[in-house]
């Protein structure tokens, strides 16, 4: 039985993969994955990747995630799985990049600069 290991980030969320062949079970930090996401939109956000590659009841799922909330979580196991399947079968990758699920979104929080509040954020400004 063949597993692969991959990984997958947005914003400060890790997700660590492991996809085996199987019937189809996700499991996240050891809850079952509609447990750990109960909304509807994060649930289908999981499943994108293997609904693209028709893999839906192939294989086993175990990720370890953490950092960050929820909906970043949701994305970097969905990058995590996408990597997985590539690797597991590298023919899947087209279809992968034409749904945009191998790409990692760069976009994260941008640091606090001296003299202000936050990032861009000014102190008031007081003329008189």
């Amino acid at each position: 039985m063949e597993s692969v290991n991959s990984i997958g980030r947005r914003k400060t969320s890790i997700a660590r993969v492991i996809l085996q062949e199987g019937n189809g079970s996700i499991t996240v930090n050891g809850v079952d994955a509609t447990e750990y996401f109960p909304i509807l939109l994060q649930q289908y956000k999981v499943n994108q990747p293997l609904k693209a590659t028709e893999a839906a009841g192939k294989y086993d799922i175990i990720a370890r995630v953490d950092g960050g909330g929820i909906t970043g979580q949701v994305e970097a196991l969905r990058l995590g799985i996408a990597r997985a399947l590539v690797k597991m079968d590298p023919e899947l990758k087209p279809k992968l990049k034409a749904e945009d699920l191998m790409t990692r979104d760069p976009r994260a929080v941008e640091r606090k600069k001296f003299g202000r509040k936050k990032a861009r954020k000014r102190y008031q400004f007081s003329k008189r």
